[in-house]
């Protein structure tokens, strides 16, 4: 496999943008992230492509933000909010993105979609899914919450309130029913009826493809959701410096035995 962080391809009409670290379930580290923004940019300013499709390479579509690294070294920055902030905002620019290139995003999805990842997703135009996909924004757990508060404007506000409070994850089928995903398609079949589904899109004319989806981005930013957005991360950045009693328990057990160690920790007792 390809050593880069992040691939682009390009096939007919149709840009391929690929998470690819899938020895970590294609978890989105800042490199990762930066990559990623570099990999939408060339996508969207290529002419002889029409759409974009962004998947992640291996078993799953991505695990999330990586957050190992907030435990590593000098590890003090974490209770200071403005630091928190900067990263937050960041971060929402690099889940936002898909809504806001002029191509329209296809996400082709694959195992898991979480966090960070499960927002990325649902800010692309479309989703198209294994039927052995997994959603969910779990970071609840572990006192954070993803940056982008989108969920209530995909799902509806009592669905996206029992996700986010809980941190449960949810099955394909699951995410069609809450409109977060277009399509399901067999494991096996999901390469080739991306493929299908990319280029029946990239068929279109460039005037009516990029101006639809830009009149259907100016009604929602019309809603107020880029503004909604913005809130959600000047509220969250102060939850995400203060001292919690999980999320310290959390840290100690990252520390000492690892990640995995923390997250079965954690999820155990939602199970019990």
């Amino acid at each position: 496999m390809h050593d880069e962080l992040v691939l682009l391809e390009v096939k007919d009409r149709v840009s391929y943008v690929t998470l690819n670290r899938a020895e970590k379930l294609n978890a989105i580290s800042n490199e990762v992230r930066q990559a990623a923004m570099e990999k939408f940019s060339e996508a969207d300013a290529d002419p002889a492509t029409r759409v974009v499709v962004l998947r992640g390479a291996g078993r799953a579509f991505s695990a999330g933000y990586d957050i190992t690294a907030e435990y590593e070294g000098d590890h003090s920055w974490r209770h200071d909010s403005l630091a928190w902030r900067e990263l937050l905002l960041a971060c929402l620019e690099f889940e936002m993105r898909p809504m806001e290139m002029k191509k329209p995003v296809i996400a082709s999805v694959a195992g898991y979609a979480l966090g960070g990842a499960c927002e990325l997703a649902m800010f692309c135009d479309l989703t198209i899914c294994a039927d052995n996909a997994k959603f969910g924004e779990p970071e609840v757990r572990f006192s954070n919450v993803g940056p982008a508060m989108i969920m209530p404007f995909i799902a509806g506000h009592k669905r996206a309130r029992e996700l986010l409070y809980m941190g449960d994850l949810i099955d394909a089928q699951t995410a069609y029913e809450c409109n977060m995903i277009n399509r399901i398609v067999a494991a096996d079949d999901l390469l080739p009826e991306t493929e299908k589904y990319a280029n029946r899109l990239a068929l279109l004319d460039e005037e009516a493809l990029y101006g639809t989806k830009l009149a259907l981005r100016r009604g929602l930013e019309a809603t107020g959701l880029r503004g909604a957005m913005l809130n959600g991360v000047d509220v969250l950045a102060s939850m995400y410096s203060a001292k919690t009693e999980v999320g310290g328990k959390f840290g100690e057990i990252t520390q000492s035995d690892g990640l995995r160690a923390a997250l079965k920790w954690r999820h155990a007792q939602f199970e019990a």
